[in-house]
C-alpha cells in the first residue's frame, strides 16, 4: 500500500489496515486499526472507518461512519451509522440518514432513507421504503425450503419485535405491527397488525418447576 496515494486520510494505525490498489478513497476520511479494503471499493468523503472493517466491492458514500463490520458487493448511503458487528451481504442497498446495529444481517434488500435495525435483525431478499423501524428480534422470512420470495414494506411502518414477516408480503405504508407477530397476509394502509396469543397465569405453579434454594 502506498502511504502517500492518500495525502487526506488519517490512518490512525496503518500497520494493521490491508488496502488493494483498486480501492478509491476520498477526502478527510479516518481509519483506524484492523480495516481491510478490497477490490473496487469506493469511500466517499468525511467517513470514518472504526476498527475491524472488512468492506469488499462496496461503495461508502459521504459522512458514513462504520464499525466493526462486514461488507461486501453494497452500497451505504450518506450519513449512515453502521455496526458494530452488522453484515451487509451482497446486492444491499443502505439509503441516505440510516442506522443498522449490532448483529443486523441483510442480504440482497434496499432500506430507504432514514431507517433503522438497531440490532439483531435478519433482513433479506426486502425492499423497505422511507423511515421504518425494524425491532430487535424481527425476521423476514425469505425462504420457504424451496424457493426465496420477496417482502415489500411502505414508508413510515413500524415492524416491531420478534415479528416474523413470511414472505411473499407487502406492507402498506403506515402500517403498525405489533412485537410477538407472525405475519402472512398483505395489509393495508394504516392497519394496525397484532397477532400474540393471550398469556395465561397460574398462581403459584412456578414452585413445582423451580429448584428449592437454601
Amino acid at each position: 500500500m502506498n502511504e502517500k496515494k492518500y495525502k487526506n486520510v488519517i490512518f490512525k494505525n496503518l500497520k494493521t489496515c490491508e488496502i488493494d490498489p483498486e480501492v478509491i478513497i476520498g477526502n478527510n476520511v479516518v481509519i483506524h486499526g484492523g480495516n481491510i479494503l478490497k477490490g473496487k471499493t469506493i469511500i466517499g468523503d468525511n467517513v470514518i472507518l472504526k476498527n475491524n472493517n472488512y468492506i469488499e466491492n462496496s461503495t461508502i458514500e459521504n459522512n458514513s461512519c462504520l464499525e466493526y463490520s462486514h461488507i461486501v458487493n453494497s452500497c451505504i448511503g450518506k450519513n449512515c451509522q453502521i455496526g458494530p458487528f452488522s453484515r451487509l451481504r451482497p446486492n444491499s442497498k443502505i439509503g441516505d440518514d440510516c442506522k443498522v446495529g449490532n448483529f443486523v444481517e441483510i442480504k440482497n434488500s434496499t432500506l430507504g432513507t432514514k431507517c433503522k435495525a438497531s440490532h439483531l435483525a435478519y433482513i433479506g431478499d426486502s425492499i423497505l421504503g422511507e423511515n421504518c423501524n425494524v425491532g430487535c428480534g424481527a425476521i423476514f422470512v425469505n425462504y420457504n425450503g424451496k424457493e426465496k420470495n420477496k417482502t415489500i414494506i411502505g414508508n413510515n411502518c413500524f415492524i416491531g419485535s420478534n415479528v416474523n414477516l413470511i414472505a411473499p408480503l407487502e406492507i402498506a405504508d403506515n402500517t403498525y405491527i405489533c412485537a410477538g407477530t407472525t405475519i402472512t397476509q398483505n395489509t393495508n394502509e394504516y392497519d394496525f397488525v397484532i397477532g400474540r396469543a393471550k398469556e395465561t397465569i397460574k398462581p403459584n405453579r412456578a414452585k413445582k418447576y423451580l429448584k428449592e434454594t437454601k
